[in-house]
């Protein structure tokens, strides 16, 4: 394994651990140490139709998982995990309190991991065809 691989496979389990810890917390631990409020979310940018947070962060878990896992047999694997945890964590909205379900939040998730895929789809086509 490579250097880099190895750096992006510890970076990926650390990106999940991270992930899990502010997506299930009943509550925005950022709004708390920027705003000291529990209630608000930061925003990096306005939402567009869908949230840009989710979009932004699925973008980068999904590119981190790539880089790491894309010389493997795993990749496919890490494809469906990428997917159902933008799915599962949304919908774990619903049981958390002070968090709510919203499909701008669970469709910023998926098209954030959708466009990683897509673009790593053609890059190997690419790859394949020189």
């Amino acid at each position: 394994m490579k250097k880099i691989d190895y750096i992006a496979t510890i970076g990926f389990y650390l990106c999940n651990v991270i992930l899990f810890i502010f997506y299930l917390f009943p509550g925005s631990i950022l709004g708390y140490f920027l705003y000291n409020n529990l209630y608000i979310q930061p925003q990096i940018t306005k939402d567009f139709i869908i949230s840009s947070n989710h979009f932004y962060l699925f973008i980068t878990l999904s590119t981190i998982g790539i880089v790491a896992y894309h010389n493997t047999n795993k990749i496919r694997f890490l494809i469906k995990y990428l997917f159902l945890l933008s799915i599962i964590l949304e919908v774990f909205h619903i049981i958390i309190p002070n968090r709510g379900f919203e499909w701008g939040d669970l469709f910023g998730n998926i098209i954030g991991v959708l466009l990683v895929v897509i673009i790593y789809k053609i890059k190997k086509k690419y790859e394949q065809s020189n």
